[in-house]
């Protein structure tokens, strides 16, 4: 199965989030054994062609998932062409944002995606089959992280063709104005909130979390899309912890 039809089915997939763009870090978390790796677009130095070689390095073994920098027609062209298995699009506060992405990651006449010829076609070599599958395979993913987001909440899940709805509780305190209170009563009957619409409508849910403490109730409540984690955290919080121990 491909991972829009394992996410559909419920099943638990676990990923880390990428930010460096040696494309050895991204291999090492795909040799690990995680089932997907988020690749941020967004935040940090993750440029078009790190993200192309992260893909080339890591791409066939285990499935990306690129956050867009926004919600603009090249940067989701340019993610989908290179080969990702979707995109997860920030700061989605309004059903009309979230039709608009869903509009840009599907060929005509489902949507309006520009056809080229990349690394998803195989260079060209399998154009014709990418195309023939690419709007059942690829995997739109909107982030809920504002509190407009939580308000408008119905009508974002009620928009045909968005497959999951991730949670990013850190911009979602943010907009709260309660920076990263993320235990915050608030803040968890925002999350609270979203989660219950989107199990009203079978929506499945993803949500980031630093530590695997942190993600382990939502993966207790049926989220299924888990991010765990950063590289960067990983190395230095690792260092720092041989460091440590050594000095003591």
């Amino acid at each position: 199965m491909n991972f829009r039809t394992r996410l559909q089915n419920g099943e638990t997939l676990i990923g880390t989030m990428i930010t460096i763009g040696a494309p050895e870090v991204a291999e090492i978390m795909s040799l690990v054994g995680f089932d997907w790796l988020f690749l941020d677009g967004e935040h940090g130095p993750l440029e078009t062609a790190d993200i192309k070689t992260i893909l080339n390095a890591s791409g066939d073994r285990v499935d990306c998932l690129v956050r867009i920098p926004a919600i603009d027609e090249v940067p989701i062209k340019k993610a989908l062409d290179l080969g990702a298995t979707g995109i997860i699009a920030p700061q989605v506060n309004s059903a009309e944002q979230a039709a608009k992405v869903v509009h840009l990651c599907r060929y005509p006449p489902e949507g309006s995606r520009g056809t080229g010829l990349a690394r998803a076609h195989r260079y060209g070599l399998g154009f014709e089959e990418y195309v023939a599958t690419a709007n059942q395979n690829v995997l739109v993913v909107i982030q809920a992280e504002h509190r407009e987001a939580v308000e408008n909440i119905e009508e974002i899940v009620s928009v045909d063709g968005i497959d999951c709805v991730f949670i990013g509780p850190y911009d979602l305190s943010a907009s709260y104005g309660k920076s990263g209170q993320i235990q915050d009563p608030e803040i968890v009957a925002a999350i609270e909130r979203v989660e219950e619409v989107c199990k009203s409508q079978k929506k499945p849910l993803g949500i980031f979390g630093l530590t695997s403490e942190s993600v382990r109730p939502y993966l207790d409540r049926g989220f299924s899309l888990i991010t765990v984690g950063i590289d960067s955290v990983f190395l230095s919080g690792a260092a720092k912890k041989v460091l440590e121990e050594l000095k003591r």
